[in-house]
Order: structure tokens, then sequence, then C-alpha cells
């Protein structure tokens, strides 16, 4: 089984490049999903026990959590403890699951691949990109969405340029959605040719 690595920044498409892999028969591991699922779930009791008062009803409130850990390197490490390991877990049953059922490819959708050396564990990476002006535009047009936030979201992501160095695999969104699954379809087509 080929496991490919779909990563990206704040606004380039990556999930909705997931969702073209997804359509393609192929299993997609949503790492952010699962931490979301976590924290109405396992990680809830772990996390309040670590920063008292960020649970409400069972579920993690972020806008709780948030004061703890922002700009607190030492206190996202511990956060980052307590999560990691439960994502870790969540994928290795995926992978198993998805092994168990025969599948040929599956990708870890994984926002911080790089970052969290994430790539170790896959056979392929997958850079999800667009230029930086479509991708301002993408992100300054979400709800809520401020310059100052986008910036300070980018600065805790590696530089675009870095992860496309980095890539097995380009897909470039900003050429649009066509040209985005048509892709998708080569990757899948090089990596079982490849096997």
């Amino acid at each position: 089984m080929i496991i490919l690595g779909l990563t990206g920044s704040i606004g380039m498409g990556k999930s909705t490049t997931a969702k073209m892999f997804s359509e393609c028969g192929v299993p997609v591991h949503d790492s952010d999903a699962t931490v979301h699922a976590l924290y109405s779930g396992r990680a809830a009791p772990l996390i309040e026990a670590a920063f008292p008062g960020t649970v409400v009803d069972g579920v993690v409130d972020r806008s709780l959590l948030s004061p703890h850990v922002l700009g607190k390197p030492d206190a996202m490490k511990r956060l980052e403890k307590i999560v990691h390991p439960l994502v870790r877990e969540e994928e290795i049953k995926f992978l198993d699951k998805a092994r168990a059922k025969g599948h040929a490819v599956v990708v870890l959708d994984i926002p911080l691949l790089f970052e969290t050396n994430g790539d170790e564990r896959v056979a392929r990476s997958v850079v999800v990109t667009a230029d930086p002006d479509v991708q301002r535009e993408r992100v300054l047009a979400r709800p809520g969405m401020t310059e100052e936030r986008f910036n300070a979201i980018l600065a805790k992501q590696m530089p675009d340029a870095e992860k496309r160095r980095r890539a097995d695999f380009l897909i470039d969104t900003g050429l649009g959605m066509e040209s985005a699954r048509r892709s998708v379809e080569t990757i899948l087509k090089a990596v079982t040719d490849i096997g």
C-alpha cells in the first residue's frame, strides 16, 4: 500500500484536493478532523487536566484554550504531547483498516506534514500550492479572517517555496479545479505504476 502525504499552506486548496483523491476512491485520513473529534472525545479530559477551565460539556472550547497556548511555546508543546500521539493512534487504525481492505493507495492529509516530520511516514509527498496573491485573496475572504491573523498563521507554517522544494508532487490549484483534478489523476497513475 502506497501512503501519500498531502499538505499545503492555508488557502492553497488542500481540503478541496483531498476531496478529489477521495472521489477517485482513495481513502483519506484528515488530521484536522481527527483533532476535532478528539477534542470532543478522548483528548478532552487530558486537556482539561493540563489546562483547567478549557473544557465545556465534555468538549474542548478552542476560544478558552487559545489564551493558554498562543504565543506560549512550552504550553503549546504540552498540548501537542497530549494530542499528537492520539492523532497518530487514529492514523495507524486508519492505515490498518485500509490495508485490510486491500487499498493500493491512501492519503494522509496532514497540514504540518514537513513541520512535524510526518513526511518520514509516507512514500511520497504531495504539496498543494497556488500563487501568493490567490492564497491571500482566498484566506482573507473567510469569515472573521484578518490580515494579522493570516500573517500569524503563515508565520507558523513552513514557507510555500520550501514545501514545493521538498515535494515529490505539486498540485497548483491556482490553475483551476479541472487542472488540479487532472494532477490528482496523474499522481495516482504515477504512484501505482511505480508500485
